[in-house]
């Protein structure tokens, strides 16, 4: 698994971006993915995650009904639609691989593949 994160820039509060991850190995569709993101001098936070057939999905309370998590296993793509951006969405956002394909896990140490990060700001 070898995961490359895109997508992200600088944007005014109320506008969309959508990440992508693309997986450059071979084994994209049995894995559970995530997104988190880390805000300067903050921990890394679980945002949102999608199990290996994208028909289970969870979020964050901080932006559940905004961005919408999913995935192409056909592609090894897996997307970050985010809406409604706000200032304090603000984050290096990462997108992460587990072995546990049902995807649900919202913990950090849950995931055992990196990609590289892309940075998100969001100016008021």
């Amino acid at each position: 698994v070898q995961l490359q994160a895109s997508g992200g820039g600088l944007v005014e509060a109320g506008d969309s971006l959508r990440l992508s991850c693309v997986d450059s190995g071979r084994t994209f569709s049995t894995y559970g993915m995530g997104w988190f993101r880390q805000a300067p001098g903050k921990e890394r936070e679980f945002v949102a995650a999608i199990s290996w057939t994208g028909g289970s999905t969870y979020y964050a309370d901080s932006v559940k009904g905004r961005f919408i998590i999913s995935r192409e296993n056909a592609k090894n793509t897996v997307y970050l639609q985010m809406n409604s951006l706000k200032p304090e969405d603000t984050a290096v956002y990462y997108c992460a691989a587990t072995r546990d394909s049902t995807g649900s896990s919202r913990r950090f140490s849950a995931y055992d593949y990196w990609g590289q990060g892309t940075q998100v700001t969001v100016s008021s």
